[in-house]
């Protein structure tokens, strides 16, 4: 990615204070031509946003040449009046207040904030600073109120780089520096990528679904296809407009901040794996019983259990051992073998207690999973999942200990099943149109799925081990025909 500073006069940032390439507002306005073969990222630093003035201009016709801006028109049109940015305060104002009342280092009196890129100098109130970057990317706003026991935000305004004093300067070209740094770029000078793709991690995850090598190896194969990949963590979410789409790799759940990620791609109408529908559908197990069920996709029998008085419709439908599942588990967690009715009462018992629905299960031993990846309809990757050494599940996990995990060993997709590959793509087909691990049991009997995840574990050396590069060049492909279109 390509970073372009704006600025009125040459005075407010001068090319030394910084790596990136400095412009004028009246040159980036009346040498449109100087863009015919980039689409660089934009920081517009005008002195004033007004309407119709040069900053605003910037700003527009950023929009025009298909230049990211930041601010856009439109958080310039919205912090132009209190009236429009509004909306935003009672959040701010909640954030605001339990900064301040972990910080005792305010005084009560006037409040006067300065926020760089969603930093500001005060530790305790990044997070607040954070969240306003988030409903307005603004490069620099300050905040103005009071603070009489309780605080109260009066004004949010944009600023100007030339309004700094000079130790706020310093301060801000940190900020500045530090939002325009990348993480996985090569360092030697090369083509500025067409697209950008923000990968979001986790890189204190224990089971992420790609390792931090497996994604340098994907950044590097995007690159060869004119995509620029950067990692983004769980606090960048003021900063994913910057991109063209978003690629989550780290944990899905509709609880936490991926769920948010993915809500935010979409609004800004960004391709998205994993988007926001495919995380409700794979997530809940309920869901995914019902809907597989009511498509005749074959699963082991299943009955969705809402109270202990249906433990005699389970023995009496199910063989021994049942498996009983919450609805929200991943990575082998919230899954439990009963082997007898004593264990089955008491680990329904316990169940019921901390969720309303539990899925009883039929149990299908087999000596590993096949995991069928699937993207847009067609499958990516299949491998076998081996159950762990001594245990019936892939990962066994105890407590106190390190999780254990079965090999995995990948397997052709010509040489794969067809009695595998097409109920794996049917179920995928269910859930929508993105990526999807398919795990199937093939049994005597038949060829079952287990479950569908949103966010199947794709790692350089394991999935990829059959179809090599392909396999990252097909996600890069998907996100680019998107962007495309």
């Amino acid at each position: 990615m390509t970073w372009l500073i704006l600025v009125d006069n040459d005075r407010d940032l001068s090319n030394a204070d910084t790596p990136h390439k400095v412009m004028t507002t009246k040159d980036y306005l009346s040498r449109p031509q100087l863009f015919s073969d980039s689409k660089p990222q934009i920081i517009n630093l005008a002195r004033n946003y007004a309407y119709q003035g040069a900053g605003y201009y910037c700003s527009l016709l950023a929009e025009a040449r298909s230049h990211r801006a930041i601010p856009t028109v439109e958080t310039i049109t919205d912090l132009s009046r209190k009236t429009l940015y509004e909306r935003a305060l009672p959040e701010l104002q909640a954030r605001l207040d339990k900064c301040l009342q972990k910080d005792g280092g305010l005084v009560d009196g006037r409040l006067q904030l300065t926020v760089c890129f969603g930093r500001t100098a005060n530790p305790a109130l990044v997070p607040f600073a954070r969240l306003l970057f988030d409903w307005f990317r603004m490069p620099i706003m300050r905040v103005s109120g009071t603070r009489d026991g309780n605080s109260r935000i009066e004004r949010i305004a944009a600023a100007s780089v030339n309004s700094l004093t000079p130790e706020e300067k310093v301060f801000f070209n940190e900020a500045l520096m530090a939002h325009t740094k990348r993480s996985w770029r090569d360092a030697k000078t090369r083509k500025t990528a067409k697209y950008t793709l923000a990968v979001l991690i986790d890189p204190d995850e224990p089971f992420a679904p790609s390792t931090q090598a497996s994604l340098r190896h994907f950044a590097r194969i995007a690159a060869r296809l004119n995509m620029d990949v950067e990692p983004i963590r769980k606090n960048d979410l003021d900063r994913l407009a910057e991109f063209d789409a978003l690629f989550i790799r780290s944990t899905t759940n509709i609880d936490n901040y991926t769920y948010r990620f993915a809500r935010r791609a979409e609004q800004e109408g960004m391709p998205v794996i994993d988007d926001s529908r495919s995380m409700i559908r794979c997530t809940n197990k309920v869901y995914l019983a019902e809907r597989l069920l009511a498509a005749g996709v074959a699963t082991p029998r299943t009955l969705i259990v809402s109270s202990e008085k249906q433990i005699d419709d389970i023995v009496s439908e199910l063989d021994w051992p049942v498996v009983l599942k919450i609805p929200d588990g991943s990575f082998s967690r919230g899954v439990f073998k009963c082997d007898d009715l004593q264990a089955l009462k008491q680990q329904l018992k316990q169940l019921l207690s901390e969720t309303d629905l539990v899925i009883a299960q039929q149990f299908l031993p087999t000596a590993f999973d096949w995991r069928i990846g699937v993207l847009s309809g067609e499958p990516l990757f299949a491998a076998k999942y081996h159950m762990a050494r001594k245990h019936w599940q892939i990962i066994k996990h105890e407590d106190g200990k390190a999780a254990r995990s079965g090999a995995a060993t990948a397997v052709p997709i010509n040489e794969a099943p067809q009695e595998v590959l097409r109920p794996a793509i049917e179920a995928a087909n269910l859930m929508g149109d993105g990526l999807y691990g398919v795990d199937l049991k093939q049994t005597e009997r038949g060829v079952f799925v287990i479950e569908v995840n949103d966010n199947p574990d794709v790692n350089h050396g394991w999935e990829d081990a059959a179809e090599k590069d392909v396999v990252w060049e097909k996600i890069v492909r998907w996100f680019w025909d998107r962007l495309e279109a």
